[in-house]
């Protein structure tokens, strides 16, 4: 399965599976948003042509959330391809250590955007604990979470199959909550606490690496010029995630880099 029609770029090294990226570049962010919905509606479909159910992990911020709002409205068009919304896992690659319900936290926007409007099951809806559900600490919450990951898993499995993992990446190269000189960068496990993050608020709870390189498919949603010496960076010189978090992500089968223009006018500069 491939995106729509854009500008593709060769990006990343001579690596195996999924860490060869494929660079998709749309003409702008409205553009963006509307190209990963479809081919995010599409895998999902696909997904459970193969397996019966589809397994997606989302993500939060401006472009994040956009594609959600547009996944929603595809699924008011009813001549388009259709996803079983009853047979969907949904995850969470990061949240914001704040109570439930609050506007900062990536589950309330996606609840708004999208979860509101189809009818995934309750039960099928894995939030990141919020700070306020009798966790003690963040890094008990976190334990919980690996834990749910690990019962969702096939027997003797840590982990879900993952259809598709979206990731944001802040202008810094973060990844979920994982930022640059972070100890998440180098942390095994596959739910990590974040404390001190350098943009509030300081403390979240993220996938690790483990877990996000799980993934079947990664993708990436960049937008905005203020992102492009990071894209650059990470698609040319692939330094280590603990440098620059979103070039140590790489998905099984697929990474996507999903960039409008903006994002990418870094790699038009001489190396």
């Amino acid at each position: 399965m491939s995106l729509p029609p854009g500008d593709r770029v060769a990006g990343g090294l001579a690596e195996e599976g999924g860490r060869v990226p494929d660079v998709v570049i749309e003409p702008d962010a409205d553009r963006l948003t509307r190209a990963v919905a479809s081919a995010l509606v599409a895998r999902l479909a696909a997904a459970q042509a193969v397996h019966g159910t589809a397994t997606v992990v989302l993500t939060g911020g401006g472009i994040g959330t956009a594609v959600l709002e547009r996944v929603a409205a595809l699924a008011a068009e009813p001549e388009r391809e259709r996803v079983d919304w009853t047979a969907v896992d949904v995850w969470w690659g990061d949240e914001r250590w704040l109570p439930a319900g609050d506007a900062e936290r990536n589950e309330t926007g996606a609840r708004q955007a999208l979860l509101d409007a189809v009818d995934v099951p309750a039960a099928r809806v894995h939030a990141m604990p919020a700070a306020d559900a009798g966790f003690a600490e963040p890094e008990d919450a976190a334990e919980w979470y690996a834990g749910q990951l690990a019962a969702a898993a096939p027997e003797g499995a840590p982990l879900p199959r993952i259809d598709v993992l979206l990731l944001g990446m802040g202008p810094e190269g973060h990844v979920a909550s994982i930022f640059p000189d972070s100890p998440a960068a180098t942390d095994e496990r596959l739910v990590v606490a974040v404390r001190d993050c350098p943009k509030p608020p300081p403390t979240r709870i993220s996938l690790g690496f483990g877990a996000i390189n799980a993934a079947e498919e990664i993708w990436l949603l960049v937008a905005g010029e203020g992102k492009a010496p990071a894209v650059a960076r990470a698609l040319r010189e692939r330094p280590g995630p603990d440098a620059l978090p979103a070039a140590g992500v790489h998905g099984r089968r697929a990474t996507r880099w999903l960039l409008d223009a903006a994002a990418a006018s870094g790699l038009d500069a001489p190396a």
